[in-house]
């Protein structure tokens, strides 16, 4: 991971994932923009980046790119992002949302293949607080400390890092892997990085329903990671048989488990290994003070 404020950020494409308030609060948060590629634009000006046709030229200008940030239509993702690796970028953030499964299938064996990190699709990114934010977090919701946040949740992310920070209790590192029913990196991948991390004395985990992602990590939690973790699963009141339509899950046409996905599946998984759940937002902060006494 390349998260410090020499990172060089290139943004590929200007849509309704991304304007210019998101462009001005990463440059005002210290990250380094140094271009956008938009194919037609290029030789513009846009929220004050230099505008390229393509990434090769951005490079030929700037040298190599630690990290790109994706903000196309879905249809259009897996071209940029595939753009992107074959320029060596090893870190993609994909804030658009509704990228075709078998665009990201193909994505996530090339990312692997080339030792690529990809954060998304429908992700808000990732913020250090006062070091770095790639995507559109809202800074003014963050302080730094010592608590790393996963979540697959967007706004929900937000609301925890400001219950965090109104508590007296600041990030270290706040990350979103994405709402898309496929997404690139994992809570797994993740919970390493932030159990290595030096600045990151206990992390949040947000889950919500569809898929298997929080159940993984609960064994993955309880085999290996040495830093405490208190969760939170959204949606404790979503109807039976019912999947959010960003998360949903192919349980019913293939066969699962009713419960495949479900809240309670994912309850059961915490409890099962004693990882402390809050049943509401706000609780988080009592729950985490707990391990930083």
């Amino acid at each position: 991971m390349n998260l410090t404020p020499d990172s060089k950020v290139l943004i590929q494409g200007f849509s309704e994932f991304i304007g210019a308030t998101h462009i001005a609060q990463m440059q005002a948060h210290g990250t380094n923009l140094v271009a956008g590629v938009n194919p037609g634009l290029g030789g513009r000006q846009l929220y004050n980046l230099p505008i390229f046709d393509l990434i090769e030229e951005v490079v030929d200008k700037f040298g190599q790119i630690d990290t790109t940030i994706i903000c196309v239509h879905p249809y259009q993702v897996l071209d940029a992002a595939l753009e992107a690796i074959a320029a060596n970028i090893r870190q993609i953030i994909i804030t658009s949302a509704g990228v075709p499964p078998l665009d990201m299938v193909r994505l996530l064996r090339t990312a692997e293949a080339t030792d690529t990190l990809v954060i998304g699709p429908n992700s808000p990114g990732i913020i250090v607080p006062n070091k770095i934010l790639l995507g559109t977090q809202p800074s003014d919701f963050y302080t730094p400390g010592p608590v790393g946040i996963i979540s697959r949740s967007s706004t929900l992310t937000y609301e925890i890092a400001w219950e965090l920070t109104q508590a007296g209790l600041g990030q270290s590192i706040s990350v979103s892997i994405g709402s898309d029913a496929i997404v690139g990196s994992s809570f797994i991948q993740w919970l390493q990085i932030l159990d290595e991390d030096e600045s990151t004395q206990a992390i949040v985990l947000v889950g919500q329903p569809g898929g298997d992602r929080e159940e993984a990590a609960a064994r993955y939690i309880n085999e290996t990671i040495d830093k405490p973790v208190v969760a939170y699963i959204a949606g404790r009141h979503v109807t039976p048989g019912k999947h959010w339509r960003q998360t949903g899950t192919l349980a019913a046409v293939i066969g699962l488990d009713p419960d495949f996905g479900s809240v309670q599946s994912k309850l059961t998984a915490l409890y099962e290994f004693d990882i402390p759940v809050a049943e509401r937002p706000s609780q988080i902060p009592k729950l985490v003070k707990k391990f930083l006494v």
